[in-house]
């Protein structure tokens, strides 16, 4: 069985990135993979996300910070909501309202049209591997692909390891290892980076 690895390569996270968004416009799955590339959720804690979760009524503006209870862990988690996920989180809610009233209880990514359940793990799996898929991507990538891409592109931008390991909520050093999927070619550029 291989392991869900994280998306590595920058080219390759652009094209999946955009194929929601621009190859096969559907502004629910593009939001979808963006929520889960810049918030490092887990795909059980991203599908039962609301609109209140994540937008303010008073101020008719996606929030700054959102507030969670991870399902897994059961702890609080306080997330800053980047400026690439505040605008994908606009544009979807324009499309998601547009000439309906709002509705702070709705499921932010809802199934069938009518349904008042979120979309399922399975299906969310097929949007991303969809996604991965037309991107090119042959490794595995699953749902705990934007999880583990999220904490790779940070580590590779200078993020300490320990604080991911906050950030994941991990128990463990080494989970937070594997998660980054450090492999020979980074263990390389180190060595030869280094002059002496």
């Amino acid at each position: 069985m291989s392991t869900t690895q994280p998306i590595k390569s920058r080219d390759a996270l652009t094209r999946f990135k955009n194929y929601y968004a621009s190859q096969k416009p559907i502004p629910r799955n593009n939001t979808l993979i963006i929520l889960g590339l810049n918030t490092a959720l887990r795909i059980s804690d991203i599908l039962v996300l609301k609109w209140n979760d994540i937008y303010d009524s008073r101020t008719k503006a996606v929030r700054e910070h959102m507030e969670i209870t991870e399902q897994k862990t059961g702890k609080i988690r306080i997330i800053a909501l980047n400026r690439s996920l505040r605008t994908s989180l606009d544009s979807y809610f324009e499309f998601s309202f547009q000439g309906k009233t709002y509705d702070k209880d709705q499921y932010l990514f809802p199934g069938r049209k009518g349904s008042t359940e979120p979309i399922s793990r399975s299906q969310a799996y097929r949007i991303i591997r969809t996604a991965a898929k037309a991107s090119g991507l042959e490794e595995h990538i699953s749902c705990h692909s934007l999880r583990k891409t999220f904490g790779y592109h940070a580590w590779k931008q200078g993020t300490p390891p320990a604080l991911l390991m906050d950030i994941y909520n991990h128990s463990s050093y080494a989970v937070t290892k594997r998660y980054l999927s450090i492999e020979q070619d980074e263990r390389d550029e180190v060595y030869l980076k280094i002059l002496l």
